[in-house]
């Protein structure tokens, strides 16, 4: 019988993963290579199925059967064996990813769905080597992949619709908000998006308009605070398509059209500064406290999903 889900890597977003599958009732195996790592890990989807649980997101009950239904292995192939969806989410090399999906596609029958949770790489690229390309998409969770709904469910060039409408209805099932990403292209859907964000909040800083902290609190606290509940094109037909044709009009020719990333980027990339790793990027991270950061994100995403729940019915 094949009744359980199985998570190939036990990272950081594996172990989201497994924590929402489990807790939407699933039998889950995650694969692991390492005993060090599989014990860390198990412990690991079990703090993230408490964490969901203690902030009102997770019924009790449900969370402690979750916490049981979830097992690490070692076995690759004994996983697959009882597995009716499996989920790839290791290390982000095209390499290695085209070898575990050529593994898995002959390890599996072909009507069992194969998902990569690559954040940047093609489908069609992983799956190249797979004698059933048609029984592969991405389902990409953002992280944290247990706090944040959205999965974007990308086509390849070979891909099912069948395949992908199964596993849209199947994550919908587990409490997701799964997005149909019908062309397999860079970026898929919500990182273009993000991507064209970042591109003017740089370039707004280059040019002296805003200091980098007055360009965040601008999106976290004008645009960002409506987007749980108000898309951006929800918003143009708020306001009226003609209004915002003329906005645009006015807009779009002073703003950033570059393909490629800002010169600041690559200052600061050549000298060293790379973010929060080193310590220094836009900001300088030994006054400011990432971990505090970090909460704050955390709890805010736990309480506009509970919001959205009752907004959104």
């Amino acid at each position: 019988m094949r009744e359980r889900v199985m998570v190939v890597g036990g990272g950081m977003m594996g172990c989201g993963i497994a924590a929402i599958a489990a807790l939407a009732g699933n039998s889950v195996t995650v694969v692991e290579t390492s005993e060090q790592a599989r014990t860390a890990g198990l412990a690991r989807v079990r703090g993230l199925i408490d964490e969901l649980a203690s902030n009102g997101l997770a019924e009790r009950a449900a969370a402690e059967a979750a916490g049981k239904a979830v097992e690490f292995s070692g076995d690759l192939e004994k996983a697959a064996a009882g597995a009716f969806f499996a989920i790839e989410a290791i290390v982000e090399d095209l390499a290695a990813k085209q070898a575990m999906f050529q593994r898995l596609d002959s390890l599996l029958p072909p009507d069992i769905p194969i998902a990569s949770n690559t954040s940047g790489l093609r489908i069609t690229e992983i799956a190249a080597l797979t004698v059933h390309p048609e029984r592969t998409a991405t389902a990409h969770f953002w992280f944290p992949a247990h706090l944040v709904p959205l999965v974007e469910v990308v086509m390849g060039d070979g891909t099912s619709r069948d395949v992908a409408e199964w596993i849209v209805r199947t994550l919908k099932s587990w409490g997701k908000s799964p997005v149909l990403v019908k062309r397999d292209l860079p970026g898929q859907l919500a990182n273009r998006i993000l991507q064209a964000v970042i591109r003017e909040a740089s370039h707004i800083v280059e040019i002296g308009l805003a200091s980098p902290e007055d360009v965040d609190t601008a999106v976290k606290m004008g645009m960002g605070i409506r987007f749980p509940a108000w898309g951006p094109l929800e918003h143009v037909d708020a306001v009226g398509v003609d209004l915002c044709r003329s906005v645009q009009n006015t807009v779009l020719p002073g703003i950033s059209d570059s393909h490629e990333a800002n010169a600041s980027f690559e200052e600061m990339v050549k000298a060293g500064n790379l973010g929060y790793k080193t310590g220094r990027g836009f900001y300088d991270w030994s006054v400011k406290d990432m971990d505090g950061l970090a909460r704050k994100r955390n709890e805010f995403i736990w309480k506009a999903r509970a919001m959205q729940r009752a907004v959104l019915r």
